[in-house]
C-alpha cells in the first residue's frame, strides 16, 4: 500500500481530508494546500497548536491607525464574544470557507462600518460568495441584537464606533493566525477552540449570549 496522495512513499496516517492513508511528507505538504482538512483531524489540530504563521511585514494589515487598547478590549468583551462568534457560525453555513474569505468579510464589513463614521450609510459587499455570505450573517447578528434593544429598552447601547473597533481587533487576528496556507482555517480554528469546542454539536455549542443587550 503506498501514500493516497504521492503514490510513492508508505502512509503513516489517516487522512479524513482524502479518506485514505498518507505519508506524513504529503501531510505536511499538502495540508490545508490541495487537503480540505476538517477540524476533526488529530493532525491538523496539532499543527494548528505548534506551527508558526508565515514571516509578513505586520505593517501591511490593514486599519493599524486606529488604537485598540487592552482596556477597550475589556470593557467590550462581550461584544466582541458575540462578533466571534457570529463569525464562526456564518462558517458553519458555508463550510467550504477558509480564513481568507473570512478576511475578505472582516475587511468588507469595516468599510460598512467606517462609511458611518462620515455620516454617510454604504454597506459594501464582495464579489467573492463566501465573503459576502459571512459578511451578511454577520451584520443581520449586528442588526438583530441592536433591534432588540430598540424594542425593549427605545434605543441601542451599542456604539457603531465601537463595532468598528471590535471588527478591526479581530480583523488582527485573523492576520496574526492566518497560517498563509490557499485553505488556511486557522483563524477558524482559533475561534472554534474559544467559542465552539465540540464541533460535534456544531450549531448547539454556539450561545449565542442569553442577554444580548450589552452594556458598555
Amino acid at each position: 500500500m503506498t501514500c493516497a496522495i504521492c503514490h510513492i512513499r508508505k502512509p503513516k496516517r489517516e487522512c479524513p481530508g482524502v479518506r485514505g492513508e498518507i505519508c506524513t511528507i504529503c501531510c505536511g505538504r499538502e495540508r490545508e494546500e490541495s487537503v480540505d482538512c476538517p477540524f476533526d483531524c488529530h493532525w491538523l489540530r496539532d499543527a494548528h497548536q505548534h506551527e508558526k504563521p508565515p514571516e509578513f511585514d505586520r505593517a501591511l494589515i490593514p486599519n493599524l491607525d486606529v488604537k485598540i487598547t487592552e482596556e477597550f478590549l475589556e470593557q467590550n468583551q462581550v461584544l466582541l464574544a458575540f462578533i466571534a462568534v457570529s463569525v464562526f457560525e456564518a462558517w458553519l453555513e458555508t463550510p467550504a470557507a477558509t480564513d481568507w474569505d473570512v478576511r475578505e468579510a472582516l475587511q468588507a464589513l469595516i468599510s460598512t462600518w467606517r462609511t458611518l463614521q462620515s455620516g454617510i450609510y454604504y454597506e459594501s459587499r464582495p464579489d467573492n460568495t463566501f465573503a459576502a455570505s459571512i459578511a451578511a450573517h454577520v451584520k443581520k447578528k449586528i442588526d438583530e441584537v441592536r433591534e432588540r434593544e430598540v424594542q425593549e429598552r427605545g434605543s441601542s447601547s451599542i456604539r457603531d464606533s465601537v463595532i468598528l473597533n471590535v471588527l478591526m481587533f479581530l480583523q488582527r487576528l485573523e492576520y496574526l493566525h492566518n497560517n498563509g496556507r490557499k485553505r488556511s482555517r486557522a483563524f477558524l480554528d482559533f475561534l472554534r477552540g474559544f467559542y465552539a469546542p465540540s464541533m460535534e454539536e456544531k450549531e448547539e455549542s454556539i450561545v449565542e449570549p442569553k442577554e444580548p443587550l450589552i452594556i458598555l
